[in-house]
């Protein structure tokens, strides 16, 4: 598949698409952090005629096109990440030890080739698509920030997009249910008692535990999690002491959980605890579990997934379903809300997200803009038939 089954309009787009995802690779800002993001979203819809709508955000853009009901939302993210860039691209980053190596850059680019196209077919559209470009996904508090805004409220159902640097270019990764995993993060502090290194008796070592609760949680998934379901366990980071010759008194690790199901998202952390106290007791040391909050699964609704599907068919393109990824996406809070679909673009990277040599191929550009753009058409006819249920007849 290549960009040569994008519709005429949307390869008509491809160069200013590039342009405008080239300009914000070379000018990444990080969560929180997206003022003069902000600013170019806004001149670039402004200049096609898109009108920006009121919402109380620090950084984002929330904008409109058509009038009336039903209302559909498309969300693109627009946050960087704290990578110091190694592509060599002429477009690099210009930003010492800033980067989008996840492909911020192509998604929020992607919405504005979308917008585009949904206006020069405004007077067409059975209701108002709503555009949301968001902060702070990588922070996991941009969505949530976006729905205490009220930028959700109407909204009958939403629809996001993410590069996927294994699926070639003219893919679509369309998947009812799980697709991407709740991503919740751990600090635990291990207390001890410092010791002379030569005298370790006299002491309680907590890298000594440290090193055991590594070890032992990893007995959670092999011996707590069924075989046919998944989860994940990594601890990323212990750091403790000062000098080669000193037991320190405490030792800290840092890690993260990832789990498709609320269930047994539930049952890791509590035995999470459990192993924890138990590891730290045994060696006479004492130890405090900090959760950080992430984001909960992405689960697709399968209505919207089967609408998505015959929309690519429709434009050519190759729908498949793609393996899902046990990475995190804050997506995941509006589909607590109202029926949400977040689908994978085939990018044919060279390197994983977060990789500081992250790129992808621009062909993908028209593709998403076109995707994007007819998917929420038809989502807009589908829900102005006003069906009783949303997974009736998407035609």
């Amino acid at each position: 598949m290549s960009n040569d089954t994008t519709t005429r309009s949307a390869a008509a787009l491809a160069g200013r698409l590039t342009d405008i995802r080239r300009e914000l690779h070379r000018n990444p800002e990080l969560s929180h952090e997206e003022f003069e993001t902000t600013i170019r979203i806004k001149s670039w819809l402004e200049a096609g005629g898109i009108r920006i709508a009121d919402y109380p955000l620090k950084t984002g853009v929330i904008a409109e096109i058509g009038t009336g009901s039903p209302v559909i939302a498309l969300r693109a993210d627009i946050d960087a990440l704290p990578i110091q860039e190694e592509t060599g691209l002429p477009f690099a980053s210009a930003v010492p030890g800033k980067m989008h190596a996840c492909g911020h850059d192509f998604h929020t680019a992607a919405l504005i080739g979308a917008a585009y196209l949904l206006k020069e077919r405004e007077q067409e559209l059975k209701g108002t698509v709503r555009l949301i470009f968001q902060p702070a996904e990588e922070k996991a508090k941009g969505a949530r920030q976006v729905i205490a805004s009220g930028a959700l409220e109407g909204v009958q159902a939403i629809f996001g997009l993410h590069n996927k640097p294994d699926l070639p270019v003219g893919t679509i990764g369309i998947k009812g249910g799980p697709l991407m995993a709740a991503a919740d993060g751990f600090v635990v502090e291990v207390a001890g008692r410092g010791s002379h290194a030569a005298v370790p008796e006299a002491g309680n070592d907590p890298v000594l535990t440290a090193a055991h609760i590594v070890t032992a949680l990893q007995s959670i998934v092999s011996r707590n999690v069924g075989a046919l379901d998944s989860a994940v366990i990594s601890v990323t980071k212990l750091n403790s002491g000062t000098a080669w010759n000193v037991i320190p008194e405490k030792a800290v690790l840092d890690g993260t959980i990832r789990t498709f199901d609320p269930d047994i998202r539930r049952r890791v952390r509590e035995r999470f605890d459990q192993v924890v106290a138990g590891v730290a007791a045994a060696f006479d040391t004492t130890a405090v579990v900090r959760w950080i909050e992430g984001p909960p699964p992405v689960h697709n609704d399968e209505g919207l997934a089967e609408l998505a599907w015959r929309e690519a068919e429709r434009l050519e393109l190759l729908p498949v379903n793609p393996v899902p990824s046990l990475a995190g996406e804050d997506f995941a809070a509006y589909q607590q809300q109202v029926p949400g679909l977040f689908v994978f673009v085939g990018t044919d990277g060279p390197q994983e997200w977060h990789h500081p040599a992250f790129d992808l191929d621009e062909r993908a550009l028209p593709v998403a803009a076109d995707f994007l753009a007819g998917t929420a058409i038809r989502a807009l006819s589908h829900f102005a038939a006003e069906p009783q249920d949303p997974k009736e007849d998407f035609q």
